[in-house]
């Protein structure tokens, strides 16, 4: 064990820090880079070579080893192979034909070809390990040579390089008309020359598409990428000639085959020029020639774009239907041909359609749309832009029918080689795109206009009839009530919701109508008037035809017995009769005639066998048409027995649900025509999409701003302005029944806006980003319209309590709670009665148009502010013991109807209130002293201050006034105080 020494501790990774004070090196983090070839890198050196022309690259391998090892890379020689294409362009036929014929004339040319070798012996290219040239681009290889089995990119390209090498020279010494007769001759032995090399004569040697691909090899053997030879540059001229000679001669060879209907011909002389073609595929000069001579770009003046315009100013475009079907017809003849004689990389089709597209088509549109600028109807311009542009878009189905149909064929695999839908669409896109920026502006100014007017005509006709004036016994005046009556039947057609015995069902039956017109196609293309029934026509009719069909008649016409109070609202007015009559809507044919129901059927009848007799007023000139002076006079009759205030103040008609269906429908119809260019691709797909955010904007700026919010506001001014002192006792406010039924088709109409938003506009937009313009405005609407509903029901509620107030003073008789003896009645009073109706209904009538939460905030404001009139009310009274009972009966019964609200902070107020009324029916004095002493009893809602100013109403105070100030505050003022 001694002979072992002890280890000793190693570190494995010294710092280096240690290494450099040990002289070591720092090891670098980057790999270690390769080795130089002289001063440069090798990435360096192969750059080099692919700029250099081949005939210096043995000069340059000749430098070094290193340099003659990196020329027989397999990198370098990769590179000029794939610059010649043969694998790509299928010419491996050309060099296996010239190394055939190459190998007859071998024998008899070899003293020629060893000439040519010494006169560009600089050109030749060896094995560098034998320093001299050992293999010449010309010569056969010697035997001193090896060749792997597989052959490299290296051997390849000297095969190629060998066999093109002689055509290439002999392109420097022959005379340009001849170079084609001498290339022949390459292909062929010397004993059996090639014939001229014109289209003629090309059964008697190499056929056509031979010399094409042989053209074509030469083009990328002499090109910029290989560089064969040091006059590669001046040989590719001499080329150039000899290719637009051969082309040339392939013209007229084409233009024959054409002329003799020869599609075979037609075919082997475009496949040939095209191979030798070598500019810009949409310049090739024979697939211009063929769509130049097509007759449709000169039979245009055979089509008048005028003829689109009927004599009332409207559009009609059977006449356009014509023209494309003529258009639709070249395309699909001459494009059957085209693709069928053209190669498919030459994309004759593609521009064969452009310049039909562009020459005759955008002609035609151009002059069709400079007519319709001129017409003063902008609308005009609008829908022929949008129909034009429509019909045009029949030319992609056109092109890609043909396409289908020669996919059919075996030598094409699918249509996208001949035409893809991406190409067969920008035909059209790119034909159109100058008229878009003029279009989408005008878009959008007209739907600006086309709101504006809505909104401005609606404010002109509430203007034009002010209320009816009342008489010094406040009722209306017959003429009046007459005028007002035909104004409200001819300018209100929405559906009633109050007097409806189900308004959430009203509602649902107008959104399903709603969604039944958004399902309607809208014909973006004009026809005649019997070619499009079932659809709704693009125009100014279309909104007529809209609203005729949302028949507000049918939305609640079946509402009979809605009017459960009085003071139902109908189109005569808000209230009821004497007789207890109420109103209800019917339909006749179409109009609209309000009735008054009552028990005599004999009145009934004969109002029915009136409405029998009517025309159909509102088919006759449109949906506000006045019904007939017949109509009016029926109902006239009855409802001026109404209360004075039903036929002014009418707040309901400050919205209407027409106005809407206006402003939708006008959308709607702006929307389907911008959708038509939907699909648009690159700077004008993005404006037509911001084109369409910003209709639906302009949409709900007009619904919000000039519409609603001005209808509210004015609704909240005017019931401000209500006094129930100036009107009959009614449990029915006026001006707030008809704020509820405001509130009713506002949100009838945010329903509406909703369902639009689903149906139209949700798939063009993110819904999730609330970034999104369109988001922001529709949440903006939706806040403006809470906000103009809560601050109207502020003003409704403060109307309410005042019509409370009103009524507890004029129904509470002086003696109410001080009854003389007799009989105790332990009901509620008159006046307590007629507030609990007043409250219900009203209340009730909100359930349905507003949200749980203001629905919430409405009944808490309610039952604060009632608390504050009872009392108000309680210390106005004088009561007895037995009036204490009649006052806990009231307490009870408003208790009772602030229960069923179900707010749980105004039923604990309510409920203190209700312990109040025990103060009034205890007899003894210091009992009731103790009793508002004690702050416990009603949960500290009341102070003993406050119980004691009640306390004073009763009607024994001035005999218990000592003996409760003296329980209370244990003094006497007699006693207990001293004036000095």
């Amino acid at each position: 064990m001694d002979k072992f020494a002890t280890l000793e501790p190693v570190r494995l990774y010294a710092s280096s820090g240690a290494r450099l004070l040990r002289g070591g090196t720092v090891a670098s983090k980057n790999p270690p880079t390769l080795a130089l070839i002289g001063r440069l890198p090798p990435d360096l050196h192969h750059l080099i070579l692919f700029f250099l022309p081949i005939a210096d690259v043995p000069a340059y391998a000749r430098s070094s080893r290193a340099l003659n090892s990196l020329v027989k890379e397999d990198k370098f020689w990769d590179i000029r192979w794939s610059a010649l294409g043969i694998e790509k362009h299928g010419l491996g036929v050309v060099l296996d034909t010239l190394e055939s014929a190459q190998k007859v004339q071998l024998g008899a040319t070899r003293s020629i070809q060893s000439a040519t070798t010494v006169v560009s012996n600089d050109d030749d290219f060896g094995d560098f390990a034998t320093a001299e040239p050992v293999v010449g681009f010309g010569m056969p290889p010697p035997l001193s040579l090896s060749f792997s089995t597989a052959p490299t990119k290296r051997t390849t390209y000297i095969r190629v390089h060998n066999l093109l090498k002689p055509l290439a020279l002999a392109l420097g010494s022959t005379a340009p008309h001849l170079i084609l007769s001498t290339l022949s001759t390459f292909f062929v032995s010397p004993h059996s020359p090639l014939a001229s090399p014109t289209p003629q004569n090309q059964t008697d040697g190499l056929p056509l598409r031979t010399r094409a691909k042989a053209l074509h090899l030469l083009a990328l053997f002499l090109s910029p990428a290989v560089q064969p030879l040091r006059s590669w540059s001046t040989l590719r001229q001499a080329l150039q000639t000899a290719m637009d000679r051969f082309d040339a001669g392939l013209l007229a060879a084409f233009d024959s085959a054409d002329g003799r209907g020869d599609e075979e011909g037609m075919r082997e002389a475009a496949e040939s020029s095209w191979e030798v073609w070598t500019g810009n595929p949409t310049e090739w000069e024979m697939g211009k020639m063929w769509a130049e001579k097509r007759e449709i770009f000169y039979v245009q003046g055979q089509w008048d774009p005028l003829a689109n315009f009927t004599t009332d100013g409207t559009l009609d475009f059977d006449p356009m239907d014509e023209f494309m079907g003529s258009v639709l017809k070249a395309i699909q003849e001459h494009g059957l041909r085209a693709v069928r004689v053209f190669p498919p990389a030459a994309q004759v089709l593609v521009s064969f359609a452009e310049r039909v597209a562009n020459d005759v088509v955008a002609e035609y549109i151009t002059t069709l749309l400079t007519q319709a600028r001129a017409v003063t109807n902008s609308s005009i311009f609008l829908q022929a832009t949008a129909a034009s542009f429509k019909e045009a878009w029949r030319m992609v189905d056109a092109l890609l029918r043909v396409a289908q149909a020669r996919a059919r064929d075996k030598d094409v695999a699918k249509p996208e080689d001949i035409i893809t839908t991406t190409k067969a669409e920008d035909v059209v896109y790119q034909m159109f795109e100058s008229n878009m920026d003029e279009y989408l502006d005008e878009e959008v100014e007209s739907v600006k206009n086309v709101f504006d007017r809505i909104c401005k005509a609606w404010d002109r006709e509430l203007a034009t009839y002010a209320p009816a004036p009342l008489l010094t016994n406040g009722s209306t005046s017959l003429s009046a009530s007459v005028e007002t009556q035909q104004y409200h039947q001819q300018h209100t057609s929405q559906p009633r919701f109050l007097t409806s015995q189900n308004p959430a069902q009203v509602k649902r039956n107008v959104l399903a109508s709603f969604t039944s017109v958004l399902l309607l196609p809208v014909t973006i293309v004009p026809r005649t008037v019997g070619a499009v029934s079932g659809a709704i026509v693009s125009g100014g009719t279309a909104a007529v035809q809209g609203i005729a069909m949302l028949n507000p008649t049918r939305w609640g016409g079946s509402a009979g017995g809605g009017g459960k109070y009085s003071g139902g609202v109908s189109k005569t007015g808000w209230g009821a009769s004497g007789n207890g009559s109420v109103y209800k809507v019917s339909e006749v044919e179409g109009s609209t005639v309000f009735e008054v129901g009552d028990a005599d059927e004999d009145v009934h009848e004969k109002t029915q066998l009136a409405d029998e007799k009517e025309p159909d007023v509102r088919t006759q000139s449109g949906p506000r048409a006045s019904p007939s002076p017949t109509i009016i006079s029926s109902a006239t009759s009855r409802t001026l027995v109404s209360s004075s205030s039903a036929l002014e103040n009418k707040l309901e008609l400050l919205l209407s649900l027409d106005v809407a269906l206006e402003v939708i429908h006008a959308d709607r119809e702006a929307l389907k025509r911008v959708e038509t260019f939907a699909g648009y691709p690159g700077h004008y797909g993005h404006r037509i999409r911001d084109t369409i955010e910003e209709l639906f904007i302009l949409m709900l700026s007009a619904l919000g701003d000039e519409h609603l919010r001005k209808g509210f506001a004015k609704a909240t001014e005017q019931m401000r302005e209500y006094k129930p002192v100036e009107h009959e006792v009614t449990t029915s406010v006026a001006p707030l029944l008809q704020f509820f039924e405001l509130v009713h088709i506002g949100d009838t109409i945010q329903s509406m806006v909703q369902v639009y938003f689903d149906k139209e506009l949700a798939h063009h937009i993110d819904r999730t980003d609330f970034l999104n313009a369109v988001v922001r405005d529709k949440k903006r609407f939706e806040n403006a319209l809470d906000d103009s509903v809560a601050g109207g029901l502020n003003a409704g509620t403060e109307v309410l309590m005042n019509q409370v107030e009103h009524i507890l003073v004029t129904l509470t008789g002086p003696r109410e709670y001080y009854p003389e003896d007799g009989p105790l009645d332990l009901g509620p009073t008159r006046g307590c009665s007629e507030v609990i109706k007043c409250l219900e209904m009203h209340c009730k009538l909100l359930k349905g148009s507003t949200s749980k939460e203001v629905l919430e905030v409405f009944y808490q404001e309610v039952g604060i502010r009632l608390i504050a009139v009872l009392q108000k009310h309680i210390k106005r009274q004088i009561i007895s013991l037995n009036g204490g009972f009649r006052v806990i009966a009231d307490l009870n019964t408003y208790y009772s109807f602030i229960s069923s609200l179900r707010v749980p902070s105004i039923i604990s107020d309510f409920s203190h209130l209700k312990m109040l009324g025990h103060v009034y029916v205890v007899e003894d004095a210091k009992d009731l002293a103790q009793i508002v002493r004690d702050v416990t009893r009603y949960g500290g809602a009341y102070r003993p201050e406050d119980i004691y100013e009640f306390i004073q109403r009763r009607s024994d105070w001035k005999k218990i006034e000592k003996t409760v100030d003296k329980t209370m505050y244990n003094l006497s003022f007699k006693e207990d105080c001293v004036v000095f």
